[in-house]
């Protein structure tokens, strides 16, 4: 096996291990495997091993990457983990079968519009800022099930669910709770939390998809230095 199927296969089990601990069953947690700076041979490793399931934080990286990917296994889903710009909406519609970052009313909006002209609803979940840090995208939580109804009644998105990215200075656990706490006061059933460094306690709380990177591709290469 690869090096990329060796890694999948210890966080499949690190996964299966934390849902049993939990008393969940291990077949409802989803791991969206990141591969934000990876190229689409490291995705192609783990997509050789049945893995289809894929996260990227941007919509310009995607549409280098994926195209080609979807075309050759048509069963690839890819998630859209990062902010999103309102004028990309319309590429990330296009591309994207999940939509993890909706986190203001412009962006709602323009993704109503978008999913209206091109006929397609990709899954969309809200992204929480629940520890309220100024430069990090999310809605605030007191603002939470105000913009969830405007999503689902007036713009008529496809809400399935809530994400966030807790503080790295703060206890994750926390921040998993007050999500999962957030999501069953609205109804919403899905729950995109934990990442590589987190993801087992993320499980235990209640995750039905967690964003793993490092852990399955290694570091992330660095970006080229321009002369």
């Amino acid at each position: 096996m690869s090096e990329g199927a060796d890694r999948l296969a210890e966080v499949s089990r690190r996964i299966a291990e934390a849902a049993q601990a939990a008393n969940r069953n291990p077949a409802d947690v989803t791991l969206v495997a990141v591969s934000k700076t990876h190229g689409a041979d490291r995705v192609r490793e783990l997509l050789d091993v049945g893995h289809r399931i894929f996260g990227e934080n941007r919509v310009q990286e995607a549409q280098g990457k994926f195209p080609e990917l979807k075309a050759a296994w048509p069963d690839l889903e890819l998630h859209l983990i990062g902010p999103l710009q309102t004028n990309k909406a319309r590429d990330a519609v296009a591309l994207f079968d999940v939509i993890q970052s909706v986190d203001r009313e412009k962006l709602a909006v323009a993704l109503a519009k978008e999913m209206e002209r091109l006929g397609r609803q990709p899954a969309c979940y809200i992204q929480v800022n629940t520890g309220e840090e100024p430069q990090k995208a999310g809605i605030l939580p007191k603002d939470l099930d105000a913009f969830v109804a405007a999503c689902r009644d007036q713009h008529q998105l496809p809400v399935v669910g809530l994400m966030c990215i807790p503080p790295v200075d703060e206890e994750p656990a926390l921040h998993f709770a007050l999500l999962a706490k957030m999501a069953a006061r609205n109804g919403l059933a899905k729950l995109s939390m934990g990442m590589s460094s987190d993801y087992e306690t993320a499980v235990r709380l209640g995750a039905t998809h967690v964003r793993v990177g490092s852990a399955l591709f290694g570091a992330r290469p660095p970006l080229p230095v321009h002369a």
